[in-house]
């Protein structure tokens, strides 16, 4: 079982590889069960029905609580999707109403969904186009974590550095998380990556497998897979542990669920790590 996990800033333990949801509609609480009979701790969702089943994750969480599985053993994190990223037909909060209060609405139907009183993690889950906005809306969810509905706050696809810093800087509640996708285009999130190292924020990968299928081809990744005895996909997503991010993994296959569990039992050496991170670019 995954007994790996660091503590955030605001104090929250979570686990270094976790559980993503996104995109397994109907199949969504059998695989939720099969991650954390695997050993997954950390499940990641999202209040944003056109991409989560949230109340499907919530039913799986459910069947693992009468199992054994305590749910203060478990990492819940889901996010407050904007009424742009949204289906219009099916958004679980009044789009009409006051931004606060959207927001209210969506973070109390994704508790119900998830079958909780508490989240441990509640994301932004993408900045405004105005910084204005986003404070407004960052306000509420202090209001949130003020209230014990959520243990931390973060922020997802965000790519901007100064947006960023601009948060950060007006936040009340610092965001303890920022969560990504983890691909070329944007030069591996580099400068960002480095500022949240320096500032306590903890960096969530999304696509880490799904975006560089280059890299898990590529002739060095093959070799070192060869070397430790691993499959490529666990010597890539050890690299990324082990530089400080946190993936998101979205596997249906339960032999890669205990595959991708077991990263933690070998490490890249320096040498190793420089390699891979010359086939990125750096």
């Amino acid at each position: 079982m995954q007994d790996n996990s660091l503590i955030t800033a605001a104090g929250v333990p979570m686990p270094r590889i976790i559980y993503g949801t996104a995109w397994k509609k109907e199949r969504t609480r059998e695989l939720v069960v099969a991650a954390v009979t695997a050993g997954f701790r950390g499940i990641d969702t999202a209040g944003q029905p056109r991409h989560y089943a949230e109340a499907l994750v919530g039913a799986a969480l459910a069947d693992v609580q009468r199992a054994g599985v305590p749910r203060e053993s478990l990492f819940v994190q889901t996010k407050f999707t904007p009424a742009d990223g949204q289906d219009p037909e099916n958004i679980p909060y009044d789009p009409a109403a006051p931004l606060e209060e959207q927001i209210r609405q969506s973070v109390e139907a994704s508790l119900g969904n998830l079958q909780t009183s508490y989240l441990d993690s509640l994301l932004l889950h993408s900045p405004f186009n105005s910084h204005v906005r986003t404070m407004q809306a960052w306000q509420t969810l202090e209001e949130l974590y003020d209230s014990g509905r959520t243990r931390q706050l973060g922020i997802s696809n965000c790519y901007n550095l100064d947006v960023l810093k601009s948060l950060y800087g007006d936040a009340r509640v610092k965001p303890a998380v920022v969560q990504n996708r983890f691909y070329a285009q944007t030069g591996y999130d580099a400068p960002l990556r480095q500022w949240c190292a320096e500032n306590g924020v903890i960096y969530q990968g999304f696509w880490t497998l799904t975006a560089n299928p280059h890299i898990l081809a590529s002739e060095t990744v093959r070799d070192l897979a060869i070397k430790h005895g691993r499959s490529e996909a666990q010597v890539f997503y050890r690299f990324l542990t082990q530089l400080g991010i946190v993936p998101l993994n979205g596997t249906t296959s339960l032999a890669h669920m205990r595959e991708d569990l077991d990263i933690f039992s070998f490490a890249l050496d320096m040498g190793d790590m420089g390699d891979i991170l010359r086939l990125m670019g750096f």
